[in-house]
């Protein structure tokens, strides 16, 4: 009889060795091996195990792909605009000039670069990017009126943000928003977006006494997204778009110029903070705290129908099995709030949410966050320090047709999508009502609230809710928006509720 010597027993197989064998880079086929391109792309994505709070390399676990260059272009263009957009709605009401403008978004270029990387393409690889918060533009004019701080009111955003993301707050209230409503506000924020900047086309067309440009390109654009969407290469309809508008507009004698000199921002903090330079507001007092409270809360309680249809849009874009690749909320809030936190320190003009010009091409492409993610902090910096792409990128033959091929388009499909079944056309139809009235979260609140109820939607995924999900959770979120709006003076017809916000 043998014995086996002490020492070399046969070992168990260790949870080390299952997970080598389950690992990104042993289940990694060569695109060869596959019959088509989206067979690959696929298969990338279900193969993919992104790891949370621990370093994701590139070629270990993920790679980078042409299609991961489209979603990077779509959302370092979007960023220019949004940025510059806020910067100047904050410059005009302060008296400060382009010059600022321009250099605050190069700043902002080079700020988020850092945290893109650190986040969604080393840490957190299923955060997606945190991007600009578009809807609160309308609001800033208020906000300075009042005597609001730009600096106050990030660090609360990212305070208010940050709570939401450690309590799971918003992936409990996208677990509570039917597919109904998701549609319905989809499409809404599809449609709008789309008339904008069909809209903003036609303006900057019939100023240079053109606006037969606006029609050809717009023309041009609509056969040419029809082709891609027979031939199914959609996600190159960013940069044919960009390149045919572009093209299209300075064939017709539109008027472009490249003003934007290679250069590199002022990085120091205490420059923007000073009294004299930068904002040329100071640090801010307690009373500046207290002035954008509201508008801090209403800004963080509008981050869960943005993220929730950002997500809603990936999983309907993705093949089964990559749920692990998925945008995680609470990861995008809590990445998004550290990045509003000390972007808001270092100086820049940036209201942060999720980046909808990334992440919408990005789940076109059919490609996972991180790779992406880097390459958009690339051209981001590159961008910045050059500066002539930032010419190109506002530009509007370029910009409008970028915008809406790369975003609006594919939301209103994807909320069409949503609604073909069941009765979701019902909240479809009153969260599209609700937003025209107000805006998207006072629809969403609102109609997630009916819909839970039962009112409208499916009675069946009534019944079986919760005390908790079926009207408590969603009449305070209700309560709590209304209220704050209606302090603000964002319900139409009805004065703010505080003087200092009637202007």
């Amino acid at each position: 009889m043998s014995v086996t010597p002490k020492g070399n027993e046969p070992e168990k197989t260790s949870a080390s060795h299952v997970d080598d064998a389950n690992s990104y880079q042993n289940k990694y086929k060569p695109s060869s091996e596959f019959n088509t391109r989206d067979e690959y792309l696929e298969h990338e994505l279900q193969i993919m195990q992104p790891k949370r709070w621990r370093p994701n390399l590139p070629f270990r676990d993920y790679r980078f792909e042409f299609e991961d260059t489209i979603p990077a272009m779509a959302g370092t263009i979007g960023k220019v605009v949004m940025v510059g957009a806020i910067a100047a709605t904050f410059a005009a009401p302060l008296g400060l000039s382009d010059a600022f403008v321009l250099e605050n978004v190069r700043y902002e270029l080079l700020i988020v670069s850092i945290f893109i990387i650190l986040f969604s393409g080393f840490i957190l690889p299923t955060a997606n990017l945190a991007g600009t918060h578009g809807p609160l533009i309308p609001l800033i004019p208020i906000v300075v009126a009042a005597g609001g701080h730009p600096m106050a009111f990030g660090l609360l955003i990212g305070a208010f943000g940050f709570i939401l993301a450690i309590t799971k707050g918003g992936s409990l209230l996208a677990r509570l928003t039917s597919k109904g409503v998701c549609g319905g506000l989809l499409i809404y924020l599809g449609f709008i977006g789309t008339i904008s900047q069909v809209k903003k086309l036609f303006a900057w067309a019939e100023a240079i006494d053109m606006a037969h440009i606006a029609f050809i390109v717009i023309l041009a654009t609509i056969l040419l997204y029809a082709l891609l969407e027979h031939f199914k290469k959609r996600w190159l309809a960013v940069p044919l778009s960009c390149l045919i508008g572009g093209v299209v507009a300075f064939a017709l004698d539109a008027p472009f110029e490249f003003n934007t000199a290679p250069g590199l921002p002022n990085m120091n903090p205490a420059y923007w903070w000073g009294e004299n330079t930068g904002w040329m507001l100071g640090l801010p007092t307690l009373e500046s705290f207290v002035v954008v409270l509201p508008f801090a809360v209403l800004a963080v309680a509008m981050w869960s129908p943005d993220f929730l249809g950002h997500q809603v849009f990936q999983k309907i874009s993705y093949p089964q099995r990559t749920e692990k690749v998925q945008m995680n909320i609470d990861d995008t809030m809590l990445s998004a709030s550290i990045r509003q936190t000390f972007g808001s320190l270092a100086g820049g003009a940036n209201f942060t949410s999720s980046w909808g010009t990334y992440i919408v091409p990005a789940a076109i492409a059919k490609r996972p966050i991180p790779a992406g993610a880097i390459l958009t902090a690339v051209f981001c910096i590159v961008a910045g320090l050059w500066g002539y792409p930032m010419d190109l990128a506002i530009w509007q033959p370029v910009l409008c047709v970028a915008l809406i091929v790369g975003v609006f388009i594919p939301l209103l499909e994807a909320g069409m999508e949503m609604t073909r079944e069941g009765k979701t056309t019902q909240s479809a139809a009153i969260v599209v009502f609700a937003s025209s009235l107000v805006n998207p979260a006072f629809g969403w609140s609102l109609t997630m609230l009916l819909d839970n109820l039962g009112l409208i939607g499916c009675k069946e995924r009534s019944a079986n809710l919760t005390k908790m999900s079926r009207w408590v959770i969603p009449l305070i979120m209700f309560v709590v928006l209304t209220t704050v709006m209606a302090i603000v003076g964002m319900l139409p017809g009805i004065p703010a509720l505080m003087a200092d916000f009637r202007h």
